[in-house]
């Protein structure tokens, strides 16, 4: 299970750099006096994630909604970079930090959740994710986070469906605290997206 979670941390994390080219791209494009869809820059990190080019199918505010297929099986992910990032001390290094739900229909896992932390995470140190009125304890890996008590994944992927924002605080190797915040905006229509798209 975990050497699963290592894998599909690895491969969301070489989408997410290809997926940061392509918002760059875009932005880029954006400023240009012609308005042209722009596609995600080709990258390092798709080659890593088996060849595989994500493609994004829909913006829902925060959230945006991609499909892949590395190595040939589908993954849907909606992803989001967090609204507001604090560390204490303040203002110490880190790469950044984005938030996974992912649908991987081979493996019949559904909206599984994940932070990408953006650091190396003191071992034995204790990580949360807060969302609507809830505190759930998340395990680490590298700098992956995943909830602890899978029976609680769908009932915490609800409240953030329902919530305007979700809170993440861990602890670096290094002994910075840190706090992200996730605007909840459009994530429960990313999700319905994908799961229309993921069912194909």
């Amino acid at each position: 299970m975990m050497g699963n979670q290592l894998a599909v941390r690895q491969i969301l994390t070489s989408l997410a750099v290809c997926v940061v080219c392509g918002i760059v791209s875009l932005a880029q494009a954006q400023a240009a006096p012609k308005k042209e869809a722009a596609k995600p820059a080709p990258s390092a990190a798709a080659a890593a994630a088996g060849g595989a080019e994500p493609t994004l199918i829909g913006q829902f505010g925060t959230w945006g909604a991609y499909t892949a297929s590395p190595n040939g099986k589908k993954v849907c992910f909606a992803l989001a970079k967090p609204s507001s990032s604090k560390t204490n001390p303040p203002n110490r290094p880190r790469d950044p930090a984005y938030a996974f739900i992912s649908t991987r229909p081979a493996e019949k896992v559904v909206n599984e959740v994940s932070i990408m932390i953006g650091y190396t995470v003191k071992p034995g140190s204790e990580s949360t994710l807060q969302v609507g009125g809830g505190t759930y304890a998340m395990y680490t890996q590298g700098d992956g986070l995943w909830i602890k008590n899978a029976a609680e994944e769908e009932r915490m992927v609800e409240a953030m469906r329902k919530s305007a924002d979700l809170t993440v605080k861990a602890v670096s190797a290094k002994g910075t605290e840190t706090i992200d915040s996730f605007s909840l905006k459009g994530l429960a229509q990313a999700l319905d997206r994908l799961g229309q798209d993921c069912r194909r």
